[in-house]
């Protein structure tokens, strides 16, 4: 999954408005926000197979200590302890949304990732598959995409820039499911950690244009 995690960002902040989006948007990637230069330091392990699946062409085949579902708990509880540190005048439960947003990024990958997702180390695998399912996942990613973002932007002023921010999410998700493989795993790497910067920076200004 890709934008759809995004999705949970939106409705973590209509929840705690004190976390700023772009804090929820690193949060809610974080496990790809490590993955990336985890890959580029041969760290762990992805191949680029053209047809893997219906709309992915990875075969990420070695990722436990950031896609295991003990690193995700793991890394979940460093955010929920790093956020609890860095802004200390927060409401005691941002932490803990902070902490559950990463951890939210396991749970939406388990819906669309095919069994590599371990529950520990590189073993007992799991994943429902439905990256094998083009129409189903993308329509479950503009979901939870703009279905969080309505219930973000129902209190929120001037929305169309942020509507169209998420057209463009959805927009780079459809080429990453249509569109040529990455040239290579450490491409593939370097793009998707180039996204997320971008994709925070840009909410930031966002968010900080929508303050009346």
């Amino acid at each position: 999954m890709f934008v759809g995690h995004y999705g949970v960002s939106f409705a973590a902040k209509r929840a705690e408005p004190a976390i700023p989006l772009w804090v929820l948007f690193i949060a809610v990637q974080l496990l790809d926000v490590l993955w990336a230069p985890f890959v580029l330091l041969g760290i762990e392990k992805v191949r680029i197979v053209p047809g893997f699946t219906a709309s992915n062409p990875l075969d990420l085949y070695y990722m436990p200590y950031t896609h295991s579902l003990v690193a995700a708990i793991g890394w979940s509880v460093v955010a929920f302890l790093a956020y609890r540190l860095a802004v200390r005048s927060a409401p005691p439960r941002a932490a803990a949304i902070v902490g559950l947003a990463v951890f939210s990024h396991w749970v939406l990958d388990f819906l669309v990732h095919r069994p590599d997702l371990p529950l520990y180390d590189n073993t007992a695998k799991v994943g429902l598959g439905l990256w094998n399912l083009p129409a189903l996942a993308l329509g479950l990613e503009a979901l939870l995409l703009f279905g969080a973002m309505w219930l973000y932007l129902r209190h929120t002023a001037r929305r169309t820039a942020m509507l169209a921010f998420g057209v463009v999410m959805l927009a780079i998700q459809a080429y990453v499911f249509f569109g040529p493989p990455p040239a290579s795993d450490k491409a593939a790497a370097a793009t998707a950690l180039i996204a997320y910067a971008v994709f925070a920076v840009v909410v930031r200004a966002l968010e900080r244009r929508a303050v009346p």
